[in-house]
Protein backbone atom coordinates (compact mmCIF):
# COMPACT_ATOMS: atom_id res chain seq x y z
CA UNK A 1 0.00 0.00 0.00
CA UNK A 2 1.59 3.27 -1.39
CA UNK A 3 0.78 5.23 2.56
CA UNK A 4 3.36 2.36 4.28
CA UNK A 5 5.95 3.17 1.80
CA UNK A 6 5.54 6.67 1.93
CA UNK A 7 5.90 6.21 5.49
CA UNK A 8 8.84 3.57 5.68
CA UNK A 9 10.71 6.38 3.33
CA UNK A 10 10.19 9.08 5.17
CA UNK A 11 11.25 6.94 8.26
CA UNK A 12 14.36 5.85 6.17
CA UNK A 13 15.44 9.12 5.60
CA UNK A 14 14.92 10.52 8.76
CA UNK A 15 17.55 7.94 9.81
CA UNK A 16 20.17 7.87 7.34
CA UNK A 17 19.75 11.95 7.51
CA UNK A 18 21.05 10.90 11.58
CA UNK A 19 23.39 8.46 10.38
CA UNK A 20 25.03 11.33 7.87
CA UNK A 21 24.99 13.55 10.52
CA UNK A 22 27.20 11.27 13.15
CA UNK A 23 29.61 10.29 10.64
CA UNK A 24 30.40 13.57 9.30
CA UNK A 25 30.53 15.47 12.21
CA UNK A 26 27.43 17.72 11.71
CA UNK A 27 24.93 18.55 14.39
CA UNK A 28 21.88 18.27 12.31
CA UNK A 29 19.96 15.64 14.21
CA UNK A 30 22.86 14.29 16.08
CA UNK A 31 22.08 11.87 19.43
CA UNK A 32 19.64 9.20 19.42
CA UNK A 33 17.68 10.97 21.34
CA UNK A 34 16.43 13.26 18.86
CA UNK A 35 16.24 11.15 16.38
CA UNK A 36 13.84 9.50 18.28
CA UNK A 37 11.88 12.33 19.01
CA UNK A 38 11.46 13.03 15.11
CA UNK A 39 10.58 10.00 14.32
CA UNK A 40 7.97 9.79 17.02
CA UNK A 41 6.65 13.23 15.57
CA UNK A 42 6.12 11.86 12.16
CA UNK A 43 4.41 8.55 13.37
CA UNK A 44 2.31 10.92 16.08
CA UNK A 45 1.13 12.92 12.62
CA UNK A 46 0.30 10.21 10.62
CA UNK A 47 -1.40 8.30 13.59
CA UNK A 48 -3.75 11.79 13.64
CA UNK A 49 -4.99 11.52 9.91
CA UNK A 50 -9.18 10.88 9.93
CA UNK A 51 -8.82 7.68 8.23
CA UNK A 52 -5.79 6.01 10.12
CA UNK A 53 -6.96 1.92 11.03
CA UNK A 54 -9.99 1.97 8.66
CA UNK A 55 -10.01 0.10 6.15
CA UNK A 56 -12.20 1.22 2.47
CA UNK A 57 -12.76 -1.01 -0.59
CA UNK A 58 -13.23 0.35 -3.72
CA UNK A 59 -14.61 -1.51 -6.40
CA UNK A 60 -14.57 0.25 -9.73
CA UNK A 61 -17.60 -0.97 -11.65
CA UNK A 62 -17.75 -3.31 -14.81
CA UNK A 63 -14.71 -4.47 -16.75
CA UNK A 64 -14.02 -4.24 -20.76
CA UNK A 65 -15.90 -7.52 -21.58
CA UNK A 66 -18.93 -8.77 -19.82
CA UNK A 67 -20.16 -11.94 -18.65
CA UNK A 68 -23.35 -13.03 -19.34
CA UNK A 69 -23.54 -16.11 -17.07
CA UNK A 70 -26.11 -16.30 -14.65
CA UNK A 71 -25.22 -15.67 -10.81
CA UNK A 72 -28.07 -15.40 -7.82
CA UNK A 73 -28.73 -11.76 -6.94
CA UNK A 74 -28.67 -12.46 -3.41
CA UNK A 75 -28.47 -15.20 -0.71
CA UNK A 76 -31.24 -17.50 -0.77
CA UNK A 77 -32.38 -16.07 -3.51
CA UNK A 78 -33.31 -18.02 -6.94
CA UNK A 79 -33.31 -14.58 -8.80
CA UNK A 80 -30.46 -14.36 -11.29
CA UNK A 81 -28.59 -12.02 -13.15
CA UNK A 82 -25.52 -11.70 -15.69
CA UNK A 83 -22.70 -11.98 -13.61
CA UNK A 84 -21.16 -8.01 -14.77
CA UNK A 85 -21.31 -6.21 -18.19
CA UNK A 86 -19.47 -3.93 -19.56
CA UNK A 87 -21.32 -0.83 -18.62
CA UNK A 88 -22.65 1.73 -20.69
CA UNK A 89 -20.21 4.72 -22.93
CA UNK A 90 -20.05 8.49 -22.75
CA UNK A 91 -22.47 10.11 -25.43
CA UNK A 92 -20.05 12.48 -26.04
CA UNK A 93 -17.16 11.05 -25.53
CA UNK A 94 -17.24 7.55 -26.24
CA UNK A 95 -15.22 6.43 -23.16
CA UNK A 96 -16.34 3.37 -21.95
CA UNK A 97 -17.91 3.58 -18.37
CA UNK A 98 -15.63 0.66 -16.81
CA UNK A 99 -12.49 3.01 -18.29
CA UNK A 100 -13.93 5.95 -16.09
CA UNK A 101 -14.77 4.21 -13.06
CA UNK A 102 -11.08 2.69 -12.63
CA UNK A 103 -9.42 6.06 -13.37
CA UNK A 104 -12.28 7.73 -10.80
CA UNK A 105 -11.62 5.06 -8.02
CA UNK A 106 -7.38 4.95 -8.25
CA UNK A 107 -7.98 9.07 -7.80
CA UNK A 108 -10.42 8.23 -4.75
CA UNK A 109 -7.95 5.21 -3.29
CA UNK A 110 -4.69 8.08 -3.75
CA UNK A 111 -7.11 10.47 -1.72
CA UNK A 112 -8.07 8.02 1.09
CA UNK A 113 -4.74 7.21 1.71
CA UNK A 114 -3.23 10.14 2.16
CA UNK A 115 -5.98 10.30 4.75
CA UNK A 116 -4.73 7.36 6.36
CA UNK A 117 -7.13 4.91 5.10
CA UNK A 118 -5.75 1.35 3.98
CA UNK A 119 -7.44 0.49 0.53
CA UNK A 120 -8.30 -2.50 -1.19
CA UNK A 121 -9.46 -2.71 -5.12
CA UNK A 122 -11.64 -5.31 -6.58
CA UNK A 123 -9.63 -5.11 -9.47
CA UNK A 124 -6.41 -2.29 -11.27
CA UNK A 125 -6.91 -3.86 -15.06
CA UNK A 126 -9.96 -3.90 -17.43
CA UNK A 127 -8.82 -7.57 -18.51
CA UNK A 128 -10.25 -9.23 -15.82
CA UNK A 129 -13.23 -11.36 -15.31
CA UNK A 130 -14.72 -11.02 -11.16
CA UNK A 131 -18.27 -11.11 -10.81
CA UNK A 132 -20.36 -8.89 -8.87
CA UNK A 133 -21.19 -11.35 -6.48
CA UNK A 134 -16.95 -12.63 -6.27
CA UNK A 135 -16.02 -8.45 -5.62
CA UNK A 136 -18.42 -8.56 -2.67
CA UNK A 137 -16.84 -11.67 -1.26
CA UNK A 138 -13.76 -10.49 -1.57
CA UNK A 139 -14.11 -7.44 0.90
CA UNK A 140 -16.30 -9.56 3.22
CA UNK A 141 -13.41 -11.58 3.16
CA UNK A 142 -11.05 -8.18 4.19
CA UNK A 143 -13.77 -6.64 6.40
CA UNK A 144 -13.23 -3.64 5.44
CA UNK A 145 -15.38 -0.61 7.00
CA UNK A 146 -17.15 0.50 4.15
CA UNK A 147 -17.44 -0.61 0.25
CA UNK A 148 -18.15 2.42 -2.40
CA UNK A 149 -19.03 0.63 -6.08
CA UNK A 150 -18.02 3.18 -8.88
CA UNK A 151 -20.13 3.85 -11.37
CA UNK A 152 -21.65 6.13 -14.11
CA UNK A 153 -24.87 6.65 -14.83
CA UNK A 154 -27.24 6.50 -18.15
CA UNK A 155 -30.27 7.72 -19.22
CA UNK A 156 -32.95 7.59 -22.20
CA UNK A 157 -33.32 11.55 -20.76
CA UNK A 158 -30.26 13.04 -22.02
CA UNK A 159 -30.96 15.90 -19.63
CA UNK A 160 -31.09 13.81 -16.60
CA UNK A 161 -27.31 14.75 -13.99
CA UNK A 162 -26.33 14.57 -10.83
CA UNK A 163 -24.86 11.94 -8.24
CA UNK A 164 -26.97 8.99 -6.79
CA UNK A 165 -26.13 6.91 -4.34
CA UNK A 166 -27.34 3.16 -4.33
CA UNK A 167 -27.53 0.77 -1.00
CA UNK A 168 -29.44 -2.12 0.10
CA UNK A 169 -33.02 -1.99 1.65
CA UNK A 170 -33.74 -5.26 3.50
CA UNK A 171 -29.92 -6.93 4.18
CA UNK A 172 -28.34 -6.90 7.65
CA UNK A 173 -26.16 -3.79 6.58
CA UNK A 174 -28.64 -1.92 4.80
CA UNK A 175 -29.47 0.59 7.48
CA UNK A 176 -25.52 1.11 8.27
CA UNK A 177 -24.70 1.37 4.35
CA UNK A 178 -27.80 4.44 4.09
CA UNK A 179 -26.10 6.15 7.04
CA UNK A 180 -22.58 5.96 4.98
CA UNK A 181 -24.29 7.20 1.66
CA UNK A 182 -26.32 10.22 3.70
CA UNK A 183 -22.98 11.30 4.76
CA UNK A 184 -21.44 11.28 1.65
CA UNK A 185 -23.52 12.57 -1.08
CA UNK A 186 -23.77 15.93 0.50
CA UNK A 187 -20.32 16.43 0.21
CA UNK A 188 -19.50 15.08 -2.90
CA UNK A 189 -22.18 17.29 -4.37
CA UNK A 190 -20.22 20.20 -2.41
CA UNK A 191 -16.64 19.38 -3.59
CA UNK A 192 -18.21 19.14 -7.44
CA UNK A 193 -21.21 21.51 -7.50
CA UNK A 194 -23.38 18.44 -9.38
CA UNK A 195 -27.14 18.03 -8.16
CA UNK A 196 -28.06 15.45 -5.40
CA UNK A 197 -29.74 12.63 -7.89
CA UNK A 198 -30.67 10.64 -5.20
CA UNK A 199 -30.32 8.06 -2.06
CA UNK A 200 -31.76 5.28 -3.20
CA UNK A 201 -32.20 1.98 -1.26
CA UNK A 202 -33.77 -1.05 -3.26
CA UNK A 203 -32.41 -4.50 -3.75
CA UNK A 204 -31.75 -4.51 -7.09
CA UNK A 205 -27.77 -4.81 -7.01
CA UNK A 206 -26.06 -8.04 -6.34
CA UNK A 207 -23.14 -6.28 -5.05
CA UNK A 208 -25.02 -4.58 -2.60
CA UNK A 209 -27.41 -7.85 -1.42
CA UNK A 210 -23.61 -10.08 -1.08
CA UNK A 211 -22.23 -7.84 1.21
CA UNK A 212 -21.97 -7.69 4.75
CA UNK A 213 -20.48 -4.86 5.56
CA UNK A 214 -21.95 -1.14 4.49
CA UNK A 215 -21.90 -0.89 0.93
CA UNK A 216 -22.76 2.37 -1.35
CA UNK A 217 -23.14 1.97 -5.02
CA UNK A 218 -22.15 5.50 -5.92
CA UNK A 219 -23.50 6.61 -9.44
CA UNK A 220 -20.55 9.61 -10.27
CA UNK A 221 -23.03 11.38 -13.14
CA UNK A 222 -24.81 10.32 -16.17
CA UNK A 223 -22.89 9.47 -19.05
CA UNK A 224 -25.87 10.38 -21.55
CA UNK A 225 -25.97 13.54 -20.30
CA UNK A 226 -23.01 14.97 -23.04
CA UNK A 227 -22.22 18.02 -20.59
CA UNK A 228 -21.91 15.50 -17.52
CA UNK A 229 -20.05 13.30 -19.75
CA UNK A 230 -17.56 15.96 -20.30
CA UNK A 231 -16.73 16.50 -16.94
CA UNK A 232 -16.36 13.03 -15.68
CA UNK A 233 -13.46 13.00 -18.26
CA UNK A 234 -11.68 15.88 -17.04
CA UNK A 235 -8.86 15.05 -14.61
CA UNK A 236 -9.44 18.00 -12.31
CA UNK A 237 -13.29 17.29 -11.92
CA UNK A 238 -11.90 13.41 -11.06
CA UNK A 239 -10.36 14.62 -8.12
CA UNK A 240 -12.92 16.95 -7.15
CA UNK A 241 -15.02 13.57 -7.38
CA UNK A 242 -12.34 11.62 -4.78
CA UNK A 243 -12.08 14.48 -2.34
CA UNK A 244 -16.29 14.56 -1.91
CA UNK A 245 -16.29 11.11 -1.54
CA UNK A 246 -13.35 11.45 0.61
CA UNK A 247 -14.19 13.83 3.14
CA UNK A 248 -18.09 11.95 3.00
CA UNK A 249 -16.25 9.44 4.46
CA UNK A 250 -14.18 11.03 6.86
CA UNK A 251 -17.70 12.64 8.24
CA UNK A 252 -19.31 9.14 8.07
CA UNK A 253 -16.34 7.48 10.23
CA UNK A 254 -16.57 10.09 12.31
CA UNK A 255 -20.15 9.72 13.48
CA UNK A 256 -20.23 6.05 13.58
CA UNK A 257 -17.08 6.36 15.75
CA UNK A 258 -18.65 9.24 18.11
CA UNK A 259 -15.88 11.48 17.27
Amino acid sequence: MRIKMWIAALLGLVCLTAALAEDGGATIIGEDAPRQAMVESVVEQLERLPLTGVKIGLDPGHQARGNNEKETVAPNSSEKKAKVTSGTSGVASGVPEYVLNLEIAFRLRDALESQGAEVFMTRETHDVDISNQERAKMMNALGVDLVLRIHCDGSENRGANGIGLYCSRSNAIAEESYRAAEAILPRVCEATGAKPHATVQNDNYTGQNWSEVPCVMVECGFLSNPDEDRLLNDEDYQWKLATGLTNGIIDYIAARDGA
